[in-house]
């Protein structure tokens, strides 16, 4: 079961799910628009957020958890928690769930929670959702990882849907497609011939646990091509890209039982990489290339995420104060007398007034 918390996190959640998933919301009116098994309003002090939501405020958010709060600390064990950083709800109501998980001694592996934020494009979205991911990653996401008492974090980005032009709808189903990739790798290995190694659906769900970054992608593989060249030309443009993997997986899926030692080239990619993967190799006759899905887990640190949303939000912040003096403030313009200058500062500090003038005319004429 997924959990979709906030308008952007309970359409995905209720898009992995179809329908069954658990959304929560502190607007009833929000929570209406999202098929789902199970909807939780969180209680808003303000009546306004109660129909509208909390707009961009993620102190609404925050507030609110308290009246769901052993509700929701229940459903979110061994979940995946779906959120955007940029608004109010999602972002305050995660805030809270991951600084609690974050003062917990311990979790255990069963109950950890994998958490998918979707951060906004920080040069085409507003300067408060930038603001906000700013406070998120800083705050609860690198106290979460500290303590790393949290499931695997996935960062989906909305670079290419405005680069692209994409409707949300659409935009959210691609997100939910690739996520899919990932998650179906222990489905497959249920289903399809397996060829060599295996990985069960008890390895996939301890993989899952692990309180890493998690970036995936999944590519037709050429045996016949460095693996490495491959795989960062088919990093997966709506995730974050990532940093050297501490751990990973992969599975193959070959069109013919004889390609079978093709994998070995991938092992020797990781070897060189100081990392070894779990790793599975499926018979697959209805594809007619090889296909390859790759997961890396890595622990790229939350202040290091933010460095451009920092360099952008400054520019924003620059930008509007640039508006507003021109907007609001007209500077006269000073005419300067060299010479009255120069016998202000000769009468003040006794200098030769030649020589202050002198000086003074050469800085005139440049």
């Amino acid at each position: 079961m997924s959990v979709g918390v906030g308008g952007a996190g309970s359409k995905l959640a209720s898009l992995l799910d179809e329908g069954h998933a658990t959304i929560v919301d502190v607007s009833g009116v929000e929570l209406e628009k999202v098929e789902a098994i199970s909807k939780i309003r969180a209680v808003a002090h303000s009546s306004k957020a109660q129909l509208k939501g909390s707009r961009k405020d993620p102190q609404i958010g925050r507030e609110a958890f308290q009246s769901i709060k052993n509700k929701a600390l229940d459903m979110i064990k061994g979940q995946t928690v779906f959120c955007s950083t940029g608004g109010g709800t999602g972002n305050g109501l995660c805030s809270v769930m991951l600084e609690h998980l974050s003062g917990m001694e311990s979790i255990s592996v069963t109950e950890k929670t994998m958490f998918a934020f979707v951060v906004p494009y920080a040069q085409r979205e507003s300067s408060d959702f930038v603001d906000n991911t700013i406070s998120f990653l800083e705050g609860p996401v690198s106290k979460a990882i500290d303590a790393g008492n949290t499931g695997n974090l996935i960062i989906f980005s909305n670079k290419v849907k405005f680069e692209q032009r994409i409707p949300e709808k659409t935009y959210n189903t691609m997100i939910i497609e690739s996520l899919n990739h990932f998650l179906s790798i222990p489905i497959k290995g249920e289903e399809l011939k397996q060829l060599d190694g295996n990985i069960d659906y008890e390895d996939f769900c301890l993989y899952k646990t692990k309180p890493y970054f998690n970036h995936f992608c999944q590519f037709d593989y050429n045996q016949n091509l460095p693996f490495g060249k491959q795989l960062k030309a088919n990093f997966n443009e709506l995730l974050l890209e990532p940093e050297g993997s501490i751990e990973a997986l992969f599975l193959l899926e070959l069109p013919n039982a004889d390609l079978t030692n093709s994998f070995y080239s991938i092992l020797d990619y990781f070897s060189e990489e100081d990392v070894s993967p779990m790793y599975s190799v499926l018979y697959n006759p209805d594809l007619k290339k090889p296909l390859i899905t790759v997961s890396l887990l890595y622990s790229r640190k939350p202040l290091e995420l933010v460095d451009d949303f920092n360099a952008i939000s400054g520019k924003h912040k620059r930008n509007r104060v640039k508006k507003s003096l021109d907007q609001y403030v007209t500077l006269s313009k000073l005419e300067v007398d060299l010479a009255n200058e120069a016998e202000k500062v000769w009468k003040e500090s006794h200098t030769e007034g030649d020589e202050v003038l002198n000086v003074l005319k050469r800085i005139g004429k440049l």
